[in-house]
């Protein structure tokens, strides 16, 4: 059985060399996961998060934190096994089945799509801060161009674009943090009357709004974690996929110490909780409250990045993620084509011109439509991270009986931290039901849902062989390969 199952595994492996070029090495590889989980959730939407829940919500942090490790960890454990470009849809498709890997692939490319509409829109919003007289799809109209361009040179120049906007925000933070521990040790700055590590709870405790507003803003912060999970994306065109990705993944937990529970410590202990309000940037608060010159102009220069960081995202995610749904056949063949530098070209242009079209409803359409096309892409990010736990339980009980090659990255603690990761995930949906400010993605998803349903239906009339199951499920790869039974012996 075992010499079995790595047949299998060489079998599968050779399915999913997809033809991409492997120029992603560790260094960017490392910093694509670093930037994944810094985005304009930490650097703009931490300010309503700490007018709801004051100090608690580094608690808030934390947590989310943990959970979304044991994501990544669950996934890491997957990409071991079989390090694919559309991961997502291919463990959809191999543990739960033909219909979870159509949802998957279009859900988390519909995902990307609708975050590099608002993205792009939101970087040709920072720029009129600078220049108001620039028209703003002008603005958004070249940066689309610019990293089109880019996304179709090469997976290289991709990935060396990802290292440098990640890089402005890792230095954003870290500078901030160095900053703030000399106010809080040293005293100087205009803060230094006013600083101090009691600040934690000095104003009504730890929870000054109750542990309740804590836990509502579970799902708030749950958001501001949303692309982690890209790195899983480049599994593909990682240069030591076996070396790369379980090193980055690693590394998750101290990013997220650093990153986000250090900064928002030292930023809580600066300025006290009340002086933050929804809608501006906790870092442009505690960068003017130090007295930095130009500190709002510092942090709409890093959002900026952000926001450009995450349509780059955006455009490499989605432009892979079609090519693997045309070679399933539930997309057009054409775009399954490579162009002579190995990037799927026809793919990208085609998520590149709906993204554009974002800026188009921006102008046409009232910003509460548009809120409402781009509010699906939420509940789409937790659909993935629920696929990524239920594949990885259905891997860890094949494996265990042997159907399937151990991972040689396995994670820790068994199935329990994955099972309880999908319960956490299921409270953030109830919390999102709760809240009237977040339940319209719980409006807009079902429609889609919808529509994908209709889509599979039609599908598997019109293109049967589409939604069988590749390489489907364990068993079904068994049945499909039977051991070879004992011959009778020749009569007479």
């Amino acid at each position: 059985m075992a010499d079995q199952a790595q047949d299998e595994m060489t079998e599968v492996r050779s399915e999913g060399d997809e033809g991409y070029e492997r120029g992603l090495g560790s260094r960017q590889i490392q910093m694509i996961a670093i930037g994944g989980a810094i985005g304009t959730g930490l650097f703009l939407g931490a300010g309503t998060a700490i007018s709801k829940a004051g100090p608690s919500l580094i608690l808030s942090y934390a947590v989310a934190g943990l959970v979304i490790f044991v994501i990544m960890r669950a996934l890491g454990e997957l990409l071991t096994y079989r390090p694919v470009s559309g991961s997502f849809a291919e463990y959809a498709r191999e543990f739960l089945g033909p219909f979870a890997g159509y949802v998957t692939g279009w859900t988390y490319w519909l995902f990307w799509v609708v975050t590099g509409m608002a993205e792009t829109t939101a970087a040709a919003v920072y720029v009129r801060f600078w220049a108001p007289g620039i028209p703003q799809w002008a603005s958004a109209l070249v940066f689309l161009v610019i990293l089109y361009a880019a996304n179709l040179i090469s997976v290289k120049l991709f990935g060396e674009i990802e290292f440098w906007f990640s890089m402005v925000k890792v230095t954003a933070i870290i500078g901030m943090i160095l900053i703030g521990v000399g106010v809080l040790t040293l005293g100087f700055s205009d803060a230094a009357d006013t600083a101090s590590v009691g600040n934690l709870w000095a104003d009504g405790g730890f929870f000054p709004k109750g542990i309740g507003s804590t836990v509502m803003t579970l799902q708030i912060v749950m958001f501001a974690y949303l692309g982690v999970e890209l790195v899983g994306v480049t599994a593909g065109e990682s240069a030591e996929p076996e070396k790369n990705l379980p090193r980055a993944i690693n590394t998750l937990p101290w990013r997220i110490m650093l990153f986000y529970i250090g900064a928002l410590t030292i930023i809580l202990a600066l300025v006290p909780w009340r002086e933050f309000s929804p809608g501006v940037s906790p870092f442009v608060a505690a960068f003017g409250k130090i007295g930095i010159p130009a500190a709002a102009g510092i942090i709409n220069f890093v959002v900026l990045t952000a926001a450009l960081s995450s349509c780059n995202s955006g455009m490499y995610s989605t432009g892979r993620m079609l090519r693997d749904l045309a070679q399933r056949g539930q997309a057009p063949g054409r775009l399954t084509a490579l162009n002579s530098r190995r990037t799927p070209a026809l793919a990208i242009t085609v998520s590149a011109l709906l993204m554009g079209l974002g800026v188009v409803l921006n102008y046409l359409v009232p910003a509460k439509a548009f809120e409402y096309i781009t509010s699906v892409a939420t509940v789409c990010g937790l659909w993935t991270w629920a696929v990524i736990l239920v594949a990885q339980l259905r891997y860890r009980r094949a494996w265990q009986r042997g159907d399937l090659p151990a991972p040689t990255f396995k994670a820790p603690g068994g199935a329990w931290p994955s099972r309880l990761a999908l319960a956490f995930l299921v409270l953030v949906v109830v919390l999102i039901a709760i809240d009237e400010d977040s339940r319209i993605s719980l409006y807009v998803f079902p429609v889609w849902a919808a529509a994908l349903v209709v889509g599979y239906q039609v599908l598997k009339r019109v293109r049967p062989q589409a939604v069988l199951a590749h390489p489907g499920p364990p068993e079904a790869r068994r049945d499909a390969h039977p051991e070879p039974r004992p011959q009778a012996a020749p009569r007479g």
